[in-house]
Order: C-alpha cells, then structure tokens, then sequence
C-alpha cells in the first residue's frame, strides 16, 4: 500500500506498509520531505482507511 503526495514544489511517494517510508520525492527540498513524513505518519489511519474505501470500490 502507498500513497503520493503532491505539492506545488514537486511529489512524493510513500509506502505505507509495514512503516511510513518515503520511497521517492521530485523537486521537494529535505525539510519538505520531512514534513510531509511526519504528516503521513500523523494522518496514517485516515489514509489507510481512505485508501482501502477506494479500492474497494474500485473492485465491486
């Protein structure tokens, strides 16, 4: 499971499982890199579960 995550600077990639890692990031500077981490991290239930809502979805 992973998640990107854009910004007007660039994007990233997480995965999600079985920690947050960052597996790339494009134009983001290392302290945007670091918040959005820590932002992944603070929000990862409310990823997970959007994430698994979508692809449910998509499956039906």
């Amino acid at each position: 499971m992973h998640v990107h995550v854009d910004c007007a600077d660039g994007e990233a990639k997480f995965w999600l499982e079985p920690e947050v890692t960052l597996v790339r990031a494009h134009g983001l500077s290392k302290k945007q890199q670091d918040a959005m981490l820590r932002i992944v991290k603070d929000r990862i239930d409310d990823i997970t579960e959007a994430w698994k809502k979508h692809f449910s979805r998509r499956s039906n």
